[in-house]
């Protein structure tokens, strides 16, 4: 294991409902999962159908303690829980963190009301694996393992969302996706968690022709993407949850479109990594 690298892995870079087919290959078809790894320290963003070949990887590279962290929990970014190997070994460690129905519902709650029968087979206690369910409001500052920080915010979506920007090594990733944002207005409590990041992960489900018959939704674009990563000096963006319709040829030319505005931008794959040399960097 790299520890200095912080390394970003993408398991399921759709949006709404896991797709397949020819036209969907090279970018690839799992709903939302996004894995980071701090040095010798693992995060998991999102339980969407991506996370059944991350615990296939977490498994066969010998990870055994790690967080898992819920933006919320609509259908595509839990829909993995249920196939995600490690919850059934007795020797895994599994942090579940959640904050977008603080007040409302509790982590442990949240997870039990979907992994319960008629939904699924079988109950949550069937699990093996030593499950801590940790809860956060809004606006938290969360150190889920030592030297790693990760900040949050609300971001626009209903049912609410949590926005994060995980700091470690001098290194910023921020993970904003399920957000919507207003003509014309960028959103404050966005540009706070990307600011200056090495990374930005953003909704771009729409373009903003699209917009026009997509407002209420919760979703953004990729133009929106761009302009926030200019006014927050952020230096990557990786266009993220893809609309389920959207072919290979057509992230071609959206990927094309957005690297002549911003050069930092690409349209992520399923199984992309990215790697950032903690040494190279000054630490913040």
């Amino acid at each position: 294991m790299d520890d200095d690298v912080f390394l970003v892995r993408f398991w399921g870079v759709r949006g709404s409902i896991s797709v397949s087919g020819p036209e969907f290959c090279r970018y690839g078809g799992n709903t939302t999962c996004i894995e980071m790894r701090c040095g010798k320290h693992t995060l998991l963003f999102d339980a969407g159908s991506g996370l059944r070949p991350a615990g296939g990887a977490l498994r066969a590279s010998g990870v055994t303690d790690f967080d898992l962290l819920f933006t919320h929990c609509h259908y595509d970014h839990i829909i993995g829980l249920p196939f995600f190997a490690p919850i059934y070994d007795w020797s895994v460690k599994v942090t579940l963190w959640s904050g977008h129905l603080a007040g409302r519902m509790t982590t442990r709650q949240m997870v039990d009301e979907f992994m319960r029968p008629p939904w699924f087979p079988v109950k949550l206690d069937i699990c093996k694996a030593r499950l801590d369910c940790r809860d956060f409001v809004s606006g938290d500052v969360l150190r889920p393992r030592e030297g790693v920080v990760v900040r949050t915010g609300s971001l626009i979506h209903p049912g609410g969302c949590i926005g994060y920007r995980v700091e470690w090594g001098g290194r910023v990733v921020a993970v904003i996706t399920d957000t919507e944002h207003e003509p014309d207005k960028l959103d404050q409590a966005v540009l706070g968690l990307i600011e200056d990041a090495d990374l930005v992960i953003y909704d771009c489900t729409y373009t903003e022709e699209e917009m026009e018959r997509r407002r209420g939704n919760g979703h953004s674009t990729w133009q929106q993407g761009v302009k926030l990563c200019e006014a927050a000096g952020a230096r990557g963006l990786a266009l993220f949850h893809h609309d389920p319709t959207r072919t290979d040829e057509e992230l071609d030319e959206i990927e094309k479109l957005a690297k002549d505005r911003f050069a930092g931008a690409f349209a992520a794959r399923d199984g992309q990594t990215l790697k950032f040399p903690v040494s190279l960097h000054k630490k913040r």
